[in-house]
């Protein structure tokens, strides 16, 4: 099959603005393929939870920023934890965003009450709105969770960190609870179940090495070369199968302006 050059995707363009506003609510657009093919994730099939792992300038704050945009647009609310990169959430009512480490812990505690209490409902969760845990830097911020916990855990606490323990458990039952983590990072064993990994049914990749590809990819095959260096060009890797993808570039003010005044044809 063909392949076409990848080309920046911004939504400025006001054709690509609207297959994104006609996606079915549960489905947000990752971008184009070299083949031409819209390569989206269905969180409604078998995609409850999306990983995205780059190197440092990989794009995957831009990455985050746009699913969680499509999902926050078609009703869904957000936890970020995110000091800095996603301070375009702090002011959307829709979106609970924590900015140091104790409110995140905090929140993430938050969160384990909420998966329960979305699973006491016992499916009824029509009138649920779809939570999405948008975790950046998540290696980062899982390591100083735990050193955090370490400062007042008590003798008979658990080990393990009430915050990560709730992030893992978003990731085992979230599907039920229409609880969604798009996690931005390598999952260390460590601190994230060794497990939880293959929770993640759609894998987003750039600026990888050959071992992460192996690690996080097997299904897909030996890692492919990367010929595409410029910003927002990714792998996917969905079904065992890899899309070279142009990602769709949202900036912070394209994200609020849409958000916040859905009408305005220059969002």
């Amino acid at each position: 099959m063909k392949k076409t050059v990848l080309t920046m995707l911004s939504f400025a363009d006001p054709d690509l603005r609207k297959q994104i506003e006609a996606m079915p609510e549960g489905t947000a657009l990752i971008g184009i393929s070299t083949t031409g093919q819209a390569i989206d994730v269905d969180l409604n099939g078998e995609s409850p939870h999306v990983l995205v792992c780059t190197a440092s300038g990989g794009g995957s704050t831009t990455m985050l920023r746009s699913l969680t945009a499509q999902f926050l647009h078609q009703g869904a609310h957000a936890l970020d934890p995110k000091r800095i990169s996603h301070l375009w959430a702090k002011g959307l009512p829709t979106v609970t965003h924590r900015g140091n480490i104790a409110g995140i812990h905090d929140a993430l505690v938050h969160l384990a009450t909420e998966l329960e209490r979305r699973l006491d409902l016992g499916g009824d969760l029509d009138t649920v709105p779809r939570l999405i845990v948008a975790v950046d830097e998540a290696n980062t911020m899982l390591g100083r969770l735990a050193r955090y916990w370490e400062t007042f855990r008590q003798k008979d606490d658990p080990k393990t960190s009430p915050a990560i323990a709730a992030l893992e458990e978003a990731l085992w039952v979230g599907r039920a609870a229409r609880v969604h983590v798009i996690f931005d990072g390598r999952p260390q064993s460590t601190v994230l179940a060794g497990a939880a990994r293959e929770l993640f049914a759609t894998v987003i990749l750039a600026r990888f090495t050959a071992d992460t590809w192996q690690v996080l990819a097997p299904a897909a095959g030996p890692a492919p070369k990367q010929r595409h260096p410029q910003q927002g060009h990714f792998h996917v890797i969905q079904h065992g199968e890899a899309n070279e993808t142009q990602a769709i570039r949202m900036t912070d003010a394209d994200v609020v302006t849409w958000l916040t005044d859905p009408d305005d044809p220059t969002a």
